[in-house]
């Protein structure tokens, strides 16, 4: 028999002082689950729940998406069809102001007591020579009004310079008063003259002699279409070149003493040398032909 102790197994350590027979198990080593990082950047299993919580996430992203580019498409359309339209209707505009016909009767133009009228070259950018006759309703210092045999009212404004008439012989500021008839040449803008002669007529003179052939304006109502005596063959309406001066008021008188009661605004000369005496404030007549020798030749 062998006096020494067996040498202990090294599958059998032997216990240590601190072992103890009920001591638990040692745990086993803590691992991460397999495929953990594959996991956290796959989609969920098929059929699963929070695979179908991602594909309405999904969808409903692709929706909007759809939505915010499809909502693009339709502003921009928009945006494009209102500046293509609006483009357009400032051509149609245009044109249509371009291609206006002179003298048409809209408020303020030719055929009203506030016109200025015409086309072409005698279309006019400001005041012109013309005139009118009537009878004196007012008169302060530097200014009177008077009221056409038609029932159109006029201011009449005066300066320095003024000449004044009693017939055929001079005289001052003085003779115009309430009620006298006078014949007024001078800048016509509208109803507003600048006079340069006033001219005190007999009672009885041509500011009633022929008024009853005047059409008077009426707000709304049609222009009359007639014609009187003889028109030029070749006239067009805004034809004519525009003339002032001594010629302006001859042509102008022999209008208003065959058709007083409207303005005289322009007197235009034709290409045959004779006159148009273009008339506003009435609505007949608005053109008096009138010839080279001042004599009035017709109207309409």
């Amino acid at each position: 028999m062998n006096d020494q102790e067996p040498t202990p197994s090294p599958e059998n350590p032997p216990a240590g002082p601190e072992s103890s027979s009920s001591a638990a198990p040692p745990s086993p080593p803590v691992s991460p689950p397999e495929g953990s990082a594959s996991m956290a950047s796959a989609e969920p299993p098929p059929g699963s729940k929070l695979r179908r919580w991602f594909s309405i996430r999904r969808n409903k992203r692709i929706g909007w998406i759809s939505a915010l580019a499809m909502m693009g498409v339709v502003i921009g359309l928009t945006v494009s069809l209102t500046t293509s339209s609006s483009a357009t209707v400032g051509s149609a505009a245009s044109t249509s102001t371009s291609a206006a016909p002179s003298g048409a009767g809209a408020p303020g133009g030719p055929r009203g007591p506030m016109g200025s009228g015409g086309g072409g070259s005698n279309a006019r950018s400001g005041p012109a020579a013309g005139g009118a006759v009537g009878t004196v309703s007012s008169v302060s210092t530097s200014s009177f009004t008077l009221s056409t045999p038609a029932g159109q009212k006029v201011t009449v404004n005066e300066a320095s310079s003024t000449t004044y008439l009693n017939g055929t012989s001079s005289t001052s500021s003085s003779a115009i008063t309430s009620g006298e008839s006078v014949l007024v040449l001078g800048t016509v803008n509208s109803t507003t003259i600048a006079a340069t002669q006033v001219t005190v007529q007999p009672a009885g003179g041509s500011a009633s002699s022929s008024s009853a052939a005047v059409v008077p304006f009426q707000q709304g109502a049609p222009s009359t279409a007639k014609t009187v005596g003889q028109i030029p063959a070749n006239y067009t309406e805004g034809s004519g070149t525009i003339v002032s001066g001594t010629t302006a008021n001859q042509a102008t008188e022999a209008a208003l003493a065959a058709y007083p009661g409207g303005v005289v605004d322009r007197v235009v000369q034709l290409s045959n040398g004779e006159y148009e005496v273009h008339n506003i404030g009435v609505n007949w007549p608005h053109h008096v032909f009138v010839s080279q020798s001042f004599t009035v030749l017709g109207a309409d």
